[in-house]
């Protein structure tokens, strides 16, 4: 629609929607919106539920930073140091590490429009809760044999698993659909900015978190705060499987409270 090839647009929303009056009537609507220029910042003074939108989509890229995921990414060696492993095997492991977050990536891209967002993420909240939760109890109490280093992994990459199925990208999904088309670049552009810059606090925090509370506190902090986002996503996340944006968009501006602006 954005180029002008009204006709095959609609030719996609008919395969979509499998309704020619569906989409026809999206088409319109999409349509109409192509005519409203940008203006984020202008609309962010102005209007309060775009600021609701940008604050959500805030909200959600800080909850992706603090599942921990990225402090397993840049520190996978020091955290197989510390459950016993030598130089060789940490290197494997990370490897090990980066596969699981790409395979499992599959897991979301099956789902994400069968089971809907929010049940993935109650999902990927709960697995990564209890896989770090396992890891900071066996770092806690000691890995001493090779089946507890193997336990150790093992729950490790269930967490990598439950982040990649569920927050890795979902999050990157709701971020853009909750804003409304006229602002959507620049709230884009604010969770973005602020995704980089949890990134770098858990990424500079982690070490000291180690050095300071121990390993097992650690990981159980992170676990800890996976059990909180399962409310966040309860209280504030709204399911938007199925929803057109136009649909969402009207009802961010008619002030409905977050949860409810999907389906």
């Amino acid at each position: 629609m954005m180029r002008g090839r009204k006709s095959d647009a609609i030719g996609v929303l008919n395969r979509l929607r499998g309704d020619p009056v569906i989409a026809a009537r999206e088409a319109a609507d999409i349509e109409e919106q192509l005519q409203i220029p940008q203006q984020g910042w202008q609309l962010f003074m102005q209007n309060r539920n775009f600021r609701r939108s940008v604050g959500l989509g805030i909200l959600l890229q800080l909850v992706q930073q603090f599942t921990g995921m990225n402090v397993v990414m840049y520190y996978a060696p020091r955290i197989f140091e510390g459950m016993g492993y030598d130089t060789v095997s940490q290197m494997w492991f990370t490897a090990a590490v980066g596969l699981t977050n790409v395979m499992a990536t599959f897991i979301a891209i099956g789902l994400v429009d069968r089971w809907g967002r929010k049940p993935i993420l109650y999902t990927g909240f709960t697995v990564m809760a209890i896989g770090l939760g396992v890891v900071g109890t066996m770092m806690h109490v000691g890995i001493t044999g090779s089946a507890e280093q193997l336990l150790s992994v093992g729950m490790l990459l269930v967490f990598i698993v439950g982040f990649a199925m569920s927050a890795g990208p979902l999050i990157w999904v709701l971020c853009s659909e909750v804003q409304p088309l006229r602002g959507r670049d620049f709230g884009i552009g604010c969770s973005t900015f602020t995704n980089w810059i949890a990134n770098m606090i858990v990424g500079a925090t982690f070490l000291s978190l180690l050095n300071g509370i121990g390993h097992g506190a650690t990981f159980w902090l992170y676990a800890g705060l996976n059990l909180v986002f399962i409310g966040f996503t309860y209280a504030l996340v709204p399911e938007t499987k199925g929803v057109s944006l136009e649909h969402i968009e009207r009802k961010l501006m008619r002030g409905v409270r977050l949860r409810d602006i999907g389906g």
